[in-house]
């Protein structure tokens, strides 16, 4: 797995003895969300839901999964092991027990595999796409388990799912969502071990391919075989390491100088802008450093008035905030409030503070099962629903839901609308901050 997975989820890494388990710290409670937002990850809860007999049971693991009550996660060839803490705080240890594969079965994986090279691609990007799986089920092979597949144990001595195995369960699907390989582990092969039997059986074909190709010409062909190169790829040399993120950003020439400035020009509003430009650099600098930037996708280029709302967060004297005001057409006030959106989330949030859209039909049935599943039933609040907006009923707080599917606390101050905090994924969280019940 990625350096940043294993930093965020606590993943032990994939060398050495311990090659076949990974233990992932404790997730944070997960604040009303669905478990699995992969269309993999659902089915691994299908195949639990379909198969547990007590449905309050399964009401009981969401709780308790919900609550953070599962503790560390330990992921090994046809089991997963938590401690998880009952509602009464009594911990009991938890398995799940799902078949490896055989090693026939694994074999003609991997011969699929190795003749497919978009699926390992995927699998590195922590997809899992539905041919893989389909192109594994006509080779005989089945990934994802189904009825009766996922084999409960516990010692509170239950002979179904209980509450425990099922929050287990319910935490194993969040895991998986952010990587796919998690389920292939548990079938028998981690990570490593699969990708180095992927890369001899490269190179075999490749050499092979090779072989059959000079057999067929008097003379061998010039240049290198484009299949032996591809195969030979994934052993090239690592890059250099990335430089080392300076300490702060760089200061700008100072412009305090003899020499009187040239008609019309403001020296201090230029030395704002030369600051702010350093400050941003170092920002762009940081995020070209950090792990995971080359799948982030590149902003829209910002309008002259969300520019002015940037440059504002930035602490200008009075005089330059006045500017930025009467040149974005906000007034003082009005690029207060917008700089406070800013310092919550950027252009993201600037957007979701002054646009009011109407939600397509896909779009609000996403909103809406959302906010559906953000709450039991006997605890959703009641809230009027205004375009992109939620609020709540008799209270001064309010959800909007921005075009790219998050959720932006709002509140009511001096009988204006203002954020309140960033964005959170889920409507549940996002109200808690709104009401400050967080």
């Amino acid at each position: 797995m990625s350096d940043a997975y294993d930093e965020e989820y606590g993943g032990a890494g994939n060398d050495g003895p311990g090659a076949d388990e990974r233990t992932f710290a404790a997730l944070p409670p997960a604040h009303g969300r669905g478990f699995a937002q992969s269309w993999w990850g659902q089915a691994w809860l299908k195949a639990l839901e379909d198969t547990a007999l007590d449905l309050q049971q399964l009401k009981a693991g969401r709780r308790l999964a919900r609550a953070g009550s599962v503790g560390a996660v330990s992921v090994r060839p046809g089991r997963i092991t938590a401690v998880v803490q009952g509602r009464d705080g009594t911990p009991h240890r938890s398995d799940v027990l799902l078949q490896e594969l055989s090693e026939d079965e694994w074999d003609r994986f991997l011969g699929m595999a190795v003749e497919r090279s978009g699926h390992i691609a995927a699998l590195l990007d922590r997809e899992m796409p539905p041919h893989l799986v389909e192109d594994a089920a006509a080779a005989g092979v089945e990934l994802l388990p189904g009825i009766g597949d996922l084999e409960p144990e516990c010692d509170c001595d239950a002979w179904d799912h209980c509450g425990h195995t099922a929050a287990l369960c319910y935490q194993l699907a969040r895991l998986l969502d952010q990587d796919p390989f998690v389920l292939l582990l548990m079938r028998g092969r981690g990570e490593r071990a699969l990708l180095d039997e992927l890369q001899v059986r490269s190179l075999s074909q490749a050499d092979a391919q090779l072989a059959a190709e000079e057999e067929t010409h008097d003379a061998p062909p010039e240049g290198v075989n484009a299949a032996q190169a591809y195969a030979e790829g994934a052993v090239l040399p690592p890059l250099p390491p990335l430089p080392a993120l300076p300490p702060e950003p760089g200061l700008p020439p100072a412009l305090d100088t003899e020499t009187d400035p040239a008609a019309g020009l403001d020296v201090a509003a230029l030395e704002f802008l030369a600051a702010r430009a350093a400050v941003e650099a170092y920002r762009l600098l940081t995020d070209a450093l950090a792990s995971g930037h080359e799948r982030t996708p590149v902003g829209r280029e910002l309008t002259p008035g969300e520019d002015a709302v940037r440059l504002a967060a930035g602490t200008p004297g009075e005089e330059i905030e006045a500017r930025l005001a009467a040149g974005s057409g906000r007034g003082l006030d009005g690029l207060a409030l917008a700089v406070r959106a800013w310092e919550y989330g950027g252009q993201a949030a600037l957007s979701v503070l002054e646009e009011e859209w109407t939600p397509r039909e896909e779009s609000s049935a996403r909103a809406r099962a959302a906010l559906d599943a953000a709450w039991e039933e006997d605890e959703r609040p009641r809230l009027h629903a205004d375009d992109n907006r939620w609020t709540l009923v008799d209270a001064d707080a309010q959800v909007r839901h921005g075009r790219d599917g998050r959720w932006w606390p709002y509140r009511k101050e001096r009988g204006r609308w203002t954020p309140a905090g960033p964005a959170a994924q889920d409507p549940a969280t996002a109200l808690a901050v709104a009401t400050g019940s967080e």
